[in-house]
């Protein structure tokens, strides 16, 4: 009986998801409008190339268009976040790949699904020059090996941290004392403490992402890793431990106990809780590093007198600030029929250069060391600094083939505990015991 309810919601999982990616599918064949082109015929090999085409990255296709005019040509195939959720990416390009479709040359990847894609990419292992792999940060090329085999390039970094509202903060009477703790990673309790002073103005004081979704679990596995305490160590998921179950109750008495963060957390994924904390009068936003270009740039940044500044995550007490690591890869697809010409391509993209304009232009942290070895760059753009010091306390999800439909059970599970539906512990409990039975359960 128990496997005959296993392959019901087996089967029924996976026909939502094959209607969903069909569907995504038929319109990106069917509507030439998502191809998008570069910025004039060049003539030479064209190359495929599928991304959330941002304007960072069509200024330096342009540029590549142009400095190989004649010989290679990068088109680019549009996939925006802003239409297609990470998961609905991840589906796409696994359908393109099982049938061997060779219309995409070079794809980006969550850096959590290296080794999903493995089976698909060609490795680049001895295809570089010893100085273009010996000169990118290491915390991020940890990302790019499946198998002791080099199957990726980091084009950026990501790593967690807090935003905050500075022109708030400068009105309380320790205000540098509090900003220097903020930036260098304040104690749990010490944040509590602080969003008590904020709640009788009734704004939202910490908005976080806590939706059934991998921002969650960033969240989870940071705040683990913060107790010393793995999300996954010795080949099994520790979701039953200690450090498990406080970090799941930390959440839930963010927004229950405490009272700093609403409710709405629970429905918010990255997109959804910038627009809400900006639109709120919030206080802290939980968030990465391109957040900085959208609340400068952004129509309600800057409005009445607000200003934005950078902080660490919290800690635990007693215990090493920590900081999750993301960030995108670049692969390029062993079905492709110009692999010489997307090398050049990705050579191109990890260049000190381009990864300069794209930090400038699109927020994308640097890959590239020299970047972060140029003074006159790094004094045009001090932050950098800041994020260099969070990158050496980073710490990487797990890399394995299943990992994101585990991710989903455990993201499932949290945000039912944070909805009090369910206990920590229980959450955990039956977390840890669908994964172990693999099971897959519906929305």
């Amino acid at each position: 009986m128990l496997q005959f309810l296993k392959r019901i919601v087996w089967s029924s999982y996976t026909l939502i998801t094959l209607l969903s990616v069909g569907l995504i599918a038929v319109l990106l064949y069917s509507f030439p409008p998502l191809w998008e082109t570069g910025t004039g015929e060049n003539g030479g090999v064209k190359i495929f190339f599928a991304d959330d085409i941002t304007p960072a990255y069509r200024k330096v296709i342009d540029m590549f268009n142009e400095e190989y005019r004649g010989r290679i040509r990068v088109e680019t195939i549009n996939i925006p976040f802003s239409k297609f959720s990470t998961n609905e990416r991840k589906e796409l390009f696994a359908r393109f790949f099982r049938t061997k479709s060779y219309q995409v040359d070079v794809f980006s990847v969550d850096e959590i699904w290296t080794a999903r894609f493995a089976k698909w990419c060609y490795p680049l292992g001895g295809r570089f020059p010893e100085d273009l792999e010996s000169g990118i940060l290491a915390t991020a090329l940890r990302s790019c090996y499946f198998d002791s085999t080099l199957v990726a390039l980091p084009l950026f970094v990501d790593v967690g941290l807090m935003y905050y509202r500075k022109d708030l903060i400068d009105s309380l009477p320790n205000a540098a004392e509090i900003e220097k703790k903020l930036r260098e990673s304040m104690t749990w309790d010490d944040f509590v403490t602080l969003g008590e002073k904020f709640r009788a103005k009734h704004d939202p004081f910490y908005i976080f992402q806590a939706d059934a979704y991998e921002g969650l679990v960033c969240s989870f596995t940071e705040m683990m890793a913060g107790l010393n305490d793995p999300l996954y160590s010795g080949g099994a998921f520790q979701l039953q431990s200690k450090g498990a179950e406080r970090a799941a109750a930390l959440m839930v008495d963010l927004v229950h106990k405490y009272k700093i963060s609403p409710e709405v957390v629970t429905q918010l994924r990255e997109n959804s809780s910038f627009l809400y904390c900006v639109e709120n009068n919030g206080v802290f936003l939980r968030g990465w590093p391109n957040y900085e270009r959208d609340l400068r740039d952004s129509a309600h940044g800057g409005v009445n007198g607000k200003r934005w500044g950078m902080a660490a995550v919290p800690h635990f007490a007693g215990y090493p600030p920590v900081s999750i690591l993301g960030g995108w890869d670049l692969m390029i697809s062993k079905y492709s029929e110009h692999k010489s010409e997307a090398l050049t391509f990705l050579k191109f993209l990890m260049s000190k250069k381009v990864q300069e304009i794209m930090y400038e232009e699109g927020g994308y942290l640097p890959t590239n060391k020299s970047v972060y070895e140029d003074s006159a760059f790094v004094a045009r753009n001090p932050n950098l600094k800041f994020y260099v010091a969070l990158l050496k306390t980073g710490v990487h999800r797990p890399s394995l083939v299943d990992y994101t439909r585990i991710s989903d059970v455990i993201s499932h599970y949290v945000r039912l505990a944070i909805m009090e539906k369910m206990t920590p512990r229980a959450a955990l409990a039956a977390a840890s015991r669908t994964i172990k039975n693999d099971y897959t359960y519906l929305r």
